[in-house]
């Protein structure tokens, strides 16, 4: 069952998703495979800190976050990657790195990379590593007003 408040949310705004069950996957590349989804249509949360505030950057399964762009876009003085103890208690409701790029449902800021916008839709982990909600990805950027900007690097390039 997906993490309440965001269904909540999706049902009263009336958006169309779909709940993909899937077998239990832990990286962003091996829940795709496992659902079946492309890659680059899979949106991974990564949790950031942007001059110490915490904030989601939002990107497909494909790629990385690339810092040093994100600094760039953001304007942040200093940006650095979450260590999981440090934003697990913001989302008790969600397994260990389940959590659905929906900040506003958090009172975090979520920065988008530009590239996600380019599908027409966008799938997610909800709240656990078995399930995904799949829905239009203008839905998605209504909802949660994201801030569209160029941040990833290819995940060759790791």
């Amino acid at each position: 069952m997906p993490v309440a408040k965001l269904k909540d949310l999706l049902d009263r705004e009336k958006v169309k998703y779909l709940l993909i069950s899937h077998s239990p996957a832990f990286t962003a590349q091996e829940i795709a495979a496992s659902a079946h989804i492309p890659g680059k249509e899979l949106a991974k949360t990564v949790m950031v800190k942007l001059d110490g505030k915490m904030t989601m950057a939002v990107l497909p399964a494909t790629a990385l976050v690339d810092l040093d762009r994100l600094r760039k876009v953001t304007g942040a003085a200093r940006v650095e990657l979450a260590g999981e103890a440090e934003f697990e208690s913001l989302f008790p409701e969600c397994q260990a790195g389940a959590m659905p790029p929906f900040g506003n449902l958090y009172g975090l800021g979520v920065w988008t990379d530009r590239s996600l916008a380019e599908d027409e839709k966008i799938a997610f982990n909800a709240g656990s590593h078995a399930e995904l909600i799949r829905m239009a990805y203008r839905d998605f950027e209504r909802l949660v007003e994201p801030k569209l900007a160029d941040f990833t690097a290819p995940a060759e390039a790791a």
